[in-house]
C-alpha cells in the first residue's frame, strides 16, 4: 500500500544507518600546535552525521542544531581518527544522531575515544524543500533504547534554548525535577 505524504514511514533499527567514517589528520588540517583544529573535528563530525539520517530517513537532510559537543584530548596530525554515528530517535520531520570520535596512530596504537555530540537533522523533500516525515527508530540494545529514551529529553531542552517550547511545556524535562 502506498504511503501517504504525512504518514511516517515505518521504523528501523539504529543497524540500518550506522555509519563510520575515517580521516588522517593532515598538516592543513592542524593548528600552530599540530592539533587538529576543532572546526574542522566539527566538519568531519557534521559529515558522518549527515551520511547516517541520510541513510535512515533516506531523504536528504539538513542539519538543525548540534549540541552537548565534548572536547575530548587533542588529536595531533598523522594520527587517524575514526567516527562512529547512529541515530538514536526519529521524531515527525527531524532525526537525532550520536556521533563518537576515536583516534589512534596510523599503525592503530594509543586509541581512544576524543569527542562526542548530539547533532539534529530534519528530512527534507527533494522537489520543494519542505520538510518530511521520518521514520523513528526501533532500540534493539540497552544502550540503543537509553539513548531513544533520553533523546525527547534532549529535544525538549533544545527547544526551549531556542525559544521554540516555554520551560513549563517540557514536560519530560520537569520528570527529572
Amino acid at each position: 500500500m502506498p504511503q501517504s505524504k504525512d504518514q511516517r514511514p515505518p521504523a528501523k533499527r539504529v543497524s540500518d544507518s550506522f555509519t563510520t567514517m575515517c580521516e588522517l589528520v593532515m598538516p592543513n588540517d592542524t593548528n600552530p600546535m599540530n592539533n587538529l583544529m576543532g572546526g574542522n573535528m566539527l566538519r568531519w563530525m557534521d559529515i558522518a552525521c549527515a551520511i547516517c539520517a541520510g541513510k535512515h530517513s533516506g531523504r536528504a537532510v539538513v542539519t538543525a542544531s548540534v549540541d552537548n559537543v565534548a572536547f575530548g584530548s587533542a588529536i595531533k596530525v598523522g594520527e587517524v581518527i575514526t567516527l562512529e554515528a547512529s541515530v538514536t530517535r526519529g521524531f515527525n520531520t527531524s532525526l537525532e544522531v550520536f556521533v563518537e570520535v576515536f583516534a589512534a596512530s596510523m599503525q592503530g596504537t594509543n586509541p581512544r575515544k576524543t569527542h562526542s555530540a548530539y547533532f539534529t537533522f530534519v528530512a527534507l523533500n527533494k522537489d520543494n524543500g519542505r520538510p518530511v516525515p521520518t521514520p523513528d527508530v526501533l532500540p534493539l540494545t540497552e544502550i540503543e533504547q537509553q539513548r531513544y529514551e533520553s533523546a525527547i529529553r534532549r529535544r525538549e531542552l533544545r527547544l526551549v534554548l531556542a525559544g521554540r517550547m516555554k520551560p513549563e511545556e517540557a514536560i519530560h524535562i520537569k520528570e527529572i525535577f
